[in-house]
C-alpha cells in the first residue's frame, strides 16, 4: 500500500495498523540485533497507547520524549499518537534545566527518558510522570506502567488539525519556541514522500537525532508507506554508518552536509557497495556546491536537498543529479508550495516573467505543511508570519535570497541570527543570554563562523565590566559548562567595544570578517 498526494487524510498510526494487517512480519524498524515487525510494532503502540489512556490522559495532552535513538522510542512515540496526544521530543544533549523549562512548556503529563538522561538529574516538573525506556532499573518502567498484551485501546478520531508533536527550535531563554506541527503537515510530507520512491521495499537509514525534524520528515514516510527504519547508534560514526548502508541494503537517507563530508572524506568510502541507494537527502544546514557535486560523482542515487524551516511554509527541493548546473542554489518550490519574496516594509519582490525577481528579498513561503504556532506564544507566532493582499499565511523564513531566471532559490544571507551547528539550530542570543550572567561581562555578541567539522561554530565576542580581569579561555569554559552540548562556544574574543551602527544594532558581519583575520582563542 502507498499514498499518492492529494488523497484523503490518513494518520500515522493507523497506516502502520494497516500494514501490520497486511504485512505483519514485514520488519519495520532495526536497529543492531534488535527487530521489530509491524505487527510487533503495531502491538507495542497499542500497549503504550492503554496504558496513557488508563492513566487519564487523551486528546489535548502532551508526553516527551527524552532519550538517544532506541526501538522503544518510536513504539512509546507511535503509541502515544494512537491514544490521540502530541509528542515533544526533547534533545538528550540539552542542559538539565533547559529540559526542565520544556517539559513544563508542553506541559508533559509523562515524560519517558533513557539511562543517560536519568543520570543528569533533571528537575521535571512535579506534575509529570518520568518513565524509564530501560526495563532493567528497579523503580516503576515500562512493565509496571504499560497494560497487558492483550489490551487495546479505545478508538480514536485523529483529527488533521490536532498536534502530532511539539518540536522545541530553543530551549536556554525564558521562553523557549516550541513548534507545533499538526497530523496535516506530517500528511503533507507522507504525501510528498511517494515521489521519492518512498514504498514496502524501501530501507531508510537513520543517523541523525530522533528529536530532530531533520529526522521525522525521513523516518515517518517510510513507516507510513510501510518500508524498514534502521537506526545508527547515537554517535555518528562514518565507517559504522557506510557498513550498515552496504549490510542492509539502504535505499533511502537523510544526512546534515557535515555528515556527508565525514563520509566523503572517510578513506574506505569507495570499498562499500551503496548501489541500493536509490535517494540520498539533505537539509537543515547550508550544502556546499561542491560537496554536492563529490557526492554525486562517487554515491550512486538521486541526491534531494530541501530547503524549508522546521515550522513548515515553503519548501525549496533541489535534485541535483537533474540540475549540475544548480548546484549552487536551493532549487525550485516543491509541488503545491507558494515562496515568495519580501522588502523590508513587507512588501512582494516582483519576478520578471522568465521567473528571476528583481532584486532580493526576505523568502516567505506556504504550503499544505505548515507549523499551528509557537506553543503558546501568539506573540511570537504572529511574527513568524507573512500575509498576502488576499489574506492568506505564510511563514516568514528570515532568510535573504533571489530567483534566478530559471526560477531556482539562490540565498543570499540569513536576516536571522541563528547558526546551524552539525545540522542543529543554534540561536545566538541564548549564547549570549548565557555569558549575560557572568558579572564579568558587559556585553557580547555571539556569531557563527565556518567550521570543517560541524558547517558552522559558535563565537563569542565578549566587552568586560569595568574592574574585572577575567580571562577569554575562563570566559568560555564558564559558558560551555551551562551550555548544551551543540551550544558550547569554540572561541571567545575580547574587545574594548563592539562595532554597532548609528542606531546601535551590532554589526555582526564586521565580528565574523574579524574573527576570520584574528581566530578566537
Amino acid at each position: 500500500m502507498t499514498t499518492q498526494p492529494g488523497t484523503t487524510f490518513r494518520d500515522l498510526p493507523g497506516l502502520v495498523a494497516e500494514h501490520a494487517a497486511q504485512r505483519p512480519q514485514a520488519i519495520a524498524l532495526c536497529m543492531g540485533t534488535q527487530q521489530l515487525s509491524y505487527a510487533q510494532l503495531h502491538a507495542g503502540a497499542d500497549r503504550h497507547a492503554v496504558a496513557l489512556q488508563q492513566a487519564g490522559l487523551g486528546p489535548g495532552d502532551c508526553i516527551a520524549v527524552c532519550a538517544h535513538a532506541q526501538v522503544d522510542y518510536l513504539r512509546v512515540f507511535l503509541g502515544a499518537l494512537r491514544a490521540g496526544l502530541a509528542v515533544a521530543p526533547l534533545a538528550p544533549g540539552s542542559t538539565a534545566p533547559q529540559l526542565a523549562e520544556m517539559a513544563r512548556d508542553c506541559n508533559a503529563r509523562w515524560v519517558f527518558i533513557d539511562d543517560a538522561v536519568a543520570a543528569q538529574q533533571v528537575p521535571w516538573p512535579a506534575n509529570a510522570r518520568v518513565v524509564r525506556l530501560q526495563d532493567a532499573v528497579p523503580e516503576p518502567g515500562l512493565d509496571t506502567a504499560t497494560a497487558t498484551a492483550t489490551a487495546r485501546p479505545k478508538a480514536v478520531a485523529i483529527e488533521p488539525g490536532w498536534p502530532f508533536n511539539i518540536i522545541y527550535s530553543s530551549g536556554t531563554t525564558d521562553t523557549p519556541k516550541g513548534i507545533v506541527q499538526p497530523h496535516a503537515m506530517r500528511w503533507a510530507h507522507i504525501q510528498r514522500a511517494s515521489l521519492s520512491g518512498y514504498g514496502p521495499e524501501t530501507v531508510t537509514l537513520i543517523a541523525t537525532p530522533l528529536h530532530s525534524n531533520t529526522t521525522l520528515v525521513c523516518l515517518i514516510p517510510t513507516l507510513a508507506h510501510g518500508g524498514c527504519v534502521v537506526l545508527c547508534p547515537p554517535r555518528f560514526d562514518a565507517a559504522s554508518y557506510l557498513r550498515l548502508a552496504e549490510q542492509h541494503r539502504a535505499t533511502h537517507t537523510m544526512l546534515v552536509p557535515v555528515q556527508y563530508r565525514r563520509l566523503m572524506d572517510h578513506p574506505d568510502f569507495g570499498a562499500f557497495d551503496l548501489g541500493a541507494f536509490g535517494y540520498k537527502f539533505c537539509t537543515s544546514a547550508p550544502f556546499d556546491p561542491g560537496l554536492k557535486a563529490e557526492v554525486l560523482a562517487r554515491w550512486p542515487g538521486a541526491l534531494v536537498e530541501y530547503y524549508g524551516l522546521t515550522e513548515g511554509g515553503g519548501t525549496c527541493v533541489l535534485q541535483a543529479d537533474l540540475h549540475p548546473d544548480k548546484l549552487h542554489t536551493v532549487g525550485q518550490p516543491a509541488q503545491g508550495h507558494n515562496i515568495r519574496l519580501i522588502d523590508e516594509s513587507g512588501t512582494e519582490v516582483p519576478r520578471q516573467p522568465g521567473g528571476a525577481s528583481v532584486a532580493e528579498g526576505e523568502v516567505v513561503g506556504r504550503s499544505p505543511g505548515m507549523m499551528t504556532g509557537y506553543h503558546g506564544q501568539p506573540a511570537l507566532t504572529a511574527l513568524a508570519e507573512w500575509f498576502d493582499a488576499d489574506g492568506r499565511r505564510y511563514i516568514r523564513t528570515g532568510d535573504i535570497g533571489r530567483f534566478d531566471d530559471d526560477g531556482f532559490l539562490v540565498l543570499m544571507d540569513r536576516r536571522k541570527d541563528m547558526l546551524i551547528s552539525g545540522g542543529l539550530n543554534i540561536y545566538p542570543s541564548d549564547l549570549e543570554a548565557v555569558l549575560r550572567g557572568h558579572p564579568a561581562v558587559a556585553d557580547v555578541a555571539v556569531v557563527g563562523m565556518p567550521s570543517l567539522q560541524w558547517g558552522e561554530t559558535p563565537v563569542a565576542f565578549v566587552v568586560r565590566a569595568p574592574g574585572h580581569q577575567t580571562s577569554a579561555s575562563a570566559l568560555r569554559e564558564w559558558a560551555n559548562g551551562r551550555l548544551g552540548k551543540s551550544q558550547r562556544l569554540s572561541g571567545l574574543t575580547l574587545l574594548p567595544e563592539l562595532p554597532r551602527s548609528a542606531i546601535g544594532k551590532v554589526l555582526k558581519r564586521d565580528l565574523r570578517e574579524l574573527a576570520i583575520q584574528q581566530p578566537p582563542a
